[in-house]
């Protein structure tokens, strides 16, 4: 049986992650669902039992350690083991940098989006190298091509490939296998509840929706990527021409990540 962590879980990616790993393994698989919303647990983890996983969920805050700790305490304590670790938990934010008057919701957004990923990472590493399991981030593609009004959210993507490029060398040893997903603009709620330019939350979207992939796809592209151990899982045919076009026509690229803005989103022009 396989022991599967998964952040974020309450919701979008990470909750159909969770659904669909109970409904592809069944008794196979036991599911350690973690998020700030206990309700969203539940309802989940009731879906996945009824499929026939086991589940057990941890209320968590991974912008907090202490309780990043007690989520791979428990996940332990309770299976005794952990095989994959999946790092899904996280905020969006759009503003533009000049507006920014109080950076605090910047450092929270790093707090949650890298420092949570690292923190349960190290608590979760020897049950990982015990079980020669994986290790699974999901970034975005604005951690590989600078969005203009996400300074503070590709920031955090950024850091957040750069780390676990980094521990996938480190680890090459031992057997665990590091795995970074990097979806485009898929149809979550996740951008309604980012950060704004005062630190409120937005309320909607400022990246154009039509055409998002459904989280049902982003969802099994990244299931497929873990169970394969994929280094990474590049979820668009934008997203590998943008990153190769960034090294040979980084000015188009920036008019790409533009273009992707709803207009109003877009900063202003100026002679």
């Amino acid at each position: 049986m396989r022991v599967i962590v998964i952040t974020g879980a309450s919701d979008g990616i990470g909750a159909e992650m969770a659904r669909q790993l109970a409904a592809n393994e069944g008794a196979g698989v036991a599911l350690v669902l973690a998020a700030r919303n206990a309700a969203g647990l539940q309802a989940v983890a009731g879906a996945c039992a009824a499929l026939g996983a086991q589940t057990l969920t941890v209320p968590t805050d991974v912008g907090v350690q202490i309780q990043c700790r007690r989520l791979v305490v428990s996940a332990v304590e309770r299976f005794g083991r952990i095989d994959v670790l999946v790092n899904n938990a996280g905020r969006s934010a759009h503003a533009l940098f000049e507006e920014v008057e109080d950076l605090s919701w910047y450092e929270e957004l790093m707090r949650v989006n890298l420092w949570g990923a690292i923190w349960c990472t190290q608590a979760a590493l020897p049950a990982l190298k015990a079980s020669r399991g994986s290790i699974v981030a999901v970034s975005s593609l604005a951690g590989l091509v600078g969005v203009p009004g996400r300074t503070a959210y590709s920031a955090t993507k950024f850091a957040m490939a750069g780390f676990f490029e980094a521990l996938r060398a480190e680890l090459k040893g031992d057997g665990v296998s590091v795995t970074t997903a990097y979806p485009g603009v898929v149809a979550t709620r996740i951008r309604h509840r980012g950060f704004n330019a005062h630190g409120g939350e937005l309320g909607a979207s400022s990246l154009k929706a039509e055409g998002a992939m459904s989280v049902e796809e982003c969802a099994r592209l990244v299931i497929a990527g873990m169970n394969k151990r994929k280094r990474e899982v590049v979820m668009t045919a934008k997203g590998r021409i943008g990153r190769f076009l960034k090294l040979v026509a980084p000015g188009l690229v920036e008019d790409m990540a533009l273009a992707a803005l709803e207009h109003d989103a877009r900063p202003p022009r100026r002679n």
